[in-house]
C-alpha cells in the first residue's frame, strides 16, 4: 500500500511538473537509451515501467514495444489504429524505419538487468503482439527464470525461422526499391536449370488458363510467388469453392480495413474526388471516380453512363453525389478532364459549395497542348508523311513480318484518334528504327513486291529515303520533349 501511495504521487508531481513546462520526452527515466526514431514521438507512461508507451502526438497508450509505437504513427496496418495527428513526414520516417529493420524484430532478449536499464525489452513486445497484453512483473520473473537454466525458443504458434524472415511484401518492395538488390544465399546456391524448370511450369499454367502476359508486371504476382516458396513444398492451392467465397470475403474485409485507413486520412487532411471518363470495347461510357490524399488514392467506384447525355448538369450532379457519399466538409477538390462540359460542371459544384475547387487534370491540359502544337505548319506535315507510313506498313501483312525481322520484332507506335501525344510518340518511334526501316525499303521484300510499284509504294518509299523529312522529325522531337517528359514521365 505505502509503494502504491509513492506511485501515485510520483504520478501527480509529474503531471503538475508538466504543466510547468516539464517535457516527459527529454525525462531518462521515461525512455531508454535507443537510437530508434520512434522514440522521438513516445515516452513510458510511469518511469521505469516499459510494458505502456505513450504516444507524444495524441493521448492513445501502446502495449507492446516501440514497434507498435511505429506501425501506429506510420498507418497501414491492421493491427493498431494510425495516429489522427500523425503528419506525412512523420509516415514516411516510420515507414522507411520499419522497412529498414532498424529495431530488433520479433528476436527474444533474455537478461537478468533491471527495469530502465536502457535495454528495449523485445520479450514483450512479442508477448504483446501475439499472446496478448503482459505485464512488467510476469516480465521480469520470465528473465529471472531464464538466467538459472538455458535459453528457449519464445513461446509462439510460429517457428523462429518464420518469425525471423521477411514478409513477401518486404521481399519484393526490397527488389523494386532503388538501389542494389542482394540475393539470398539460398537462391544464389540454386542452379539455373532448377530456376528454368520452375519457370516453365509458371509458363504452361499462363498458357493452358490462357492468363494475359501483362499480369507477370503485376506486383501482387510476385508477392503471391514469394509466398509460394516461403510456405514450401507441398503447398495445396485453394480450391474453386475457397476462392469464390471464403477467401473472397476475406479480400473485401480486408479492403474495407483499407478503405477505413484512407478514411481516416480524408476527415484528417481532406481530400481530391477525381473523375476519368473513358469508353471500352463494348462502346459503353464508363466513369470512374478516385479519391486521393496524402495516404494515397483510393478507387471508389465505377459508373455506367452509357444511357445519359454527359451535359454539364448531368456530370455536376453525379460528382455531387459522389461528394455528397464522401462527405462535403473532407471534399477540397475535384478534378476533372478539360472538356468543356466537364468546365461548366465544375462551375456548378463550385457555385453550390463555396468551399470547393475545380482544377482541370493536367495530363489532358498537356495533351490538348500537343494537339495545338501538331496544328502548326512545320509539325503537320511531319506527322501526316509518319501517318502514311505506318497505316502502309500496317496494311500489308508481308511487309509487316519483314519490318519485325529489321526491328527484332518490335511495333512501330501507331497513332491514336483522341490521344494527340500519340503523333509524337510515332515520330520517335520511326526516328528510332530509321535504320531497320531503310533496309526494309531497299530490300528485296519490298522491291519485288507489287506494293512497291503503286502510288502509295512510290510516295512511302520517297518519304524513307527523304532527308527533309527526317530531319523535320528531329525538329518536331526537339520541340516536343519537355512536354513528352512531363506527360509519360520518361524518354
Amino acid at each position: 500500500m505505502a509503494s502504491s501511495g509513492n506511485v501515485g504521487r510520483a504520478n501527480a508531481s509529474a503531471e503538475s511538473s508538466q504543466n510547468d513546462g516539464y517535457d516527459p520526452l527529454k525525462d531518462p527515466r521515461r525512455r531508454p537509451k535507443s537510437n530508434d526514431p520512434g522514440w522521438k514521438y513516445a515516452y513510458y507512461v510511469e518511469p521505469g515501467k516499459r510494458d505502456l508507451i505513450q504516444c507524444a502526438l495524441c493521448p492513445r497508450k501502446i502495449k507492446g514495444g516501440i514497434i507498435r509505437v511505429k506501425q501506429h504513427l506510420a498507418g497501414g496496418s491492421t493491427e493498431i489504429l494510425v495516429c489522427p495527428k500523425t503528419t506525412p513526414e512523420i509516415q514516411k520516417e516510420m515507414k522507411a524505419a520499419l522497412d529498414a529493420g532498424k529495431t530488433k524484430r520479433d528476436i527474444p532478449v533474455y537478461d537478468d538487468s533491471e527495469e530502465g536499464d536502457g535495454e528495449e525489452d523485445t520479450v514483450e513486445v512479442i508477448e504483446s503482439s501475439r499472446a496478448g497484453s503482459s505485464s512488467s512483473s510476469r516480465s521480469t520473473s520470465k528473465r529471472k527464470e531464464s538466467a538459472s537454466k538455458p535459453p528457449t525458443a519464445p513461446s509462439s504458434k510460429k517457428p523462429i525461422n518464420a518469425l525471423l524472415r521477411r514478409t513477401p511484401q518486404e521481399v519484393v518492395a526490397e527488389r523494386h526499391a532503388k538501389g542494389p538488390y542482394q540475393r539470398t544465399i539460398n537462391v544464389s546456391m540454386k542452379p539455373k536449370e532448377e530456376r528454368d524448370a520452375v519457370c516453365i511450369e509458371i509458363a504452361k499454367c499462363f498458357y493452358e488458363c490462357g492468363v494475359p502476359f501483362n499480369v507477370a508486371n503485376s506486383r501482387q504476382f510476385e508477392i503471391a510467388v514469394e509466398s509460394i516458396a516461403q510456405y514450401g513444398s507441398g503447398f495445396k492451392p485453394p480450391s474453386f469453392h475457397e476462392l469464390r467465397e471464403p477467401l473472397l470475403a476475406k479480400c473485401v474485409k480486408e479492403i474495407d480495413g483499407d478503405k477505413k485507413r484512407h478514411e481516416d486520412a480524408w476527415t484528417q487532411y481532406g481530400c481530391t474526388l477525381m473523375s476519368d471518363g473513358w469508353t471500352d470495347r463494348r462502346g459503353r461510357q464508363l466513369i470512374n471516380f478516385l479519391v486521393n490524399s496524402p495516404v494515397g488514392t483510393f478507387f471508389l467506384e465505377s459508373v455506367d453512363a452509357s444511357n445519359e447525355s454527359h451535359d454539364a448538369m448531368m456530370l455536376a450532379d453525379l460528382l455531387d453525389k459522389r461528394i455528397e457519399k464522401i462527405g462535403r466538409d473532407k471534399v477540397v477538390q475535384i478534378v476533372t478532364d478539360n472538356g468543356a462540359n466537364y468546365k461548366a460542371a465544375g462551375r456548378y459544384l463550385v457555385e453550390r459549395t463555396p468551399t470547393l475547387f475545380w482544377t482541370p487534370c493536367a495530363a489532358h491540359c498537356l495533351d490538348l497542348m500537343l494537339e495545338d502544337i501538331g496544328k502548326l505548319k512545320d509539325f503537320a506535315k511531319p506527322i501526316t508523311r509518319a501517318r502514311h507510313v505506318t497505316t502502309f506498313i500496317y496494311r500489308h501483312g508481308r511487309i509487316l513480318n519483314e519490318m519485325r525481322k529489321f526491328t527484332k520484332g518490335m511495333d512501330l507506335v501507331r497513332m491514336a484518334a483522341t490521344r494527340f501525344a500519340t503523333a509524337f510518340l510515332t515520330l520517335r518511334s520511326l526516328h528510332k528504327h530509321k535504320d531497320a526501316l531503310r533496309a526494309l525499303f531497299s530490300g528485296d521484300v519490298f522491291t519485288r513486291s507489287k506494293v512497291a510499284k503503286t502510288e502509295a509504294g512510290k510516295k512511302v518509299y520517297g518519304i524513307i529515303f527523304s532527308t527533309q523529312f527526317w530531319n523535320s522529325v528531329e525538329d518536331c522531337l526537339r520541340a516536343s520533349l519537355p512536354l513528352l517528359v512531363v506527360l509519360i514521365g520518361r524518354w
